[in-house]
């Protein structure tokens, strides 16, 4: 079978230079087509030459219908009104569309199903391969452990992240809230300020750090009486998600339309 050719989106920001890196450097990938936004001071230039690599070749556009048209799939690490757009590209063209963009709203997330009648979308709130294992062991941690153990979610990432809880958190929380089979909306507290009485039994808790150049650190504390458990990753290096979302392209290639997770990709769902 030939190289997988692949899309990056957002190929001027930090995680898309990121993907350029990744997919350049991966067997059975490669680079087709660098999109970004109109007006992107990164228009017309080579993608290559931006992600530090040289030349490649590839001229950053700011139209996405013909490099989509001649690729098998898309990275796309932008923003939820630019996923919900390639969505529907990707649904026109019939291709494979891995999403890590955070942030979506439900509204955004309904458009996305919609594309995933015709498109094959594989979306998570962390491509991180370690990330996704420990959504599962939280998910058995919650569900062994019973309302007598607390749960707080931690998580901390750069000054420039502009969605909080980020998408990691929230997916921890989903997996924690399925544990113990409750729905998340209706369990979860984002923000104590004041005078906020005891802790409500039951709830999920999440704090939310911004600082530095932090890539992303998330911990689940499991509190009991006289107990804590603690599940924690580090992220140090953007490249992790890149190398899972090229893994999760691979294995949505012949796979029939519709949304998946990265715990499908890795067999865990």
């Amino acid at each position: 079978m030939s190289d997988m050719g692949l899309v990056i989106v957002g190929a001027g920001g930090r995680m898309g230079q990121t993907l350029v890196r990744t997919v350049h450097s991966m067997e059975d990938v490669r680079i087709v087509g660098a999109v970004e936004r109109s007006g992107s001071p990164h228009l017309g230039k080579d993608a290559g030459e931006l992600a530090g690599l040289g030349s490649l070749g590839m001229p950053i556009s700011d139209d996405p219908l013909p490099v989509f048209a001649r690729a098998d799939g898309v990275l796309d690490f932008t923003t939820p009104d630019a996923t919900v757009e390639f969505a529907g590209y990707a649904a026109q063209a019939r291709i494979v569309h891995v999403i890590g963009t955070t942030g979506c709203s439900e509204e955004h997330e309904a458009k996305i199903r919609a594309a995933a009648r015709h498109a094959t979308v594989v979306k998570s709130g962390n491509m991180s391969l370690g990330v996704n294992l420990l959504a599962v062991l939280v998910k058995q941690a919650a569900r062994a452990l019973d309302e007598d153990f607390d749960i707080e979610i931690v998580e901390m990432h750069h000054r420039n992240k502009v969605d909080a809880p980020s998408g990691t958190a929230l997916l921890l929380g989903e997996a924690a809230a399925a544990g113990r089979e409750i729905r998340l909306a209706e369990k979860s507290v984002r923000v104590r300020d004041g005078h906020t009485g005891p802790r409500e039994p039951g709830t999920i808790g999440f704090a939310t750090l911004r600082g530095g150049s932090v890539v992303g650190d998330h911990s689940v504390i499991l509190a009991g009486s006289g107990e804590r458990v603690t599940l924690t990753h580090q992220a140090e290096d953007r490249a992790i998600f890149a190398r899972g979302a090229v893994k999760a392209a691979l294995w949505a290639r012949d796979r029939k339309p519709g949304l998946y997770s990265m715990l499908d990709v890795l067999g865990l769902s």
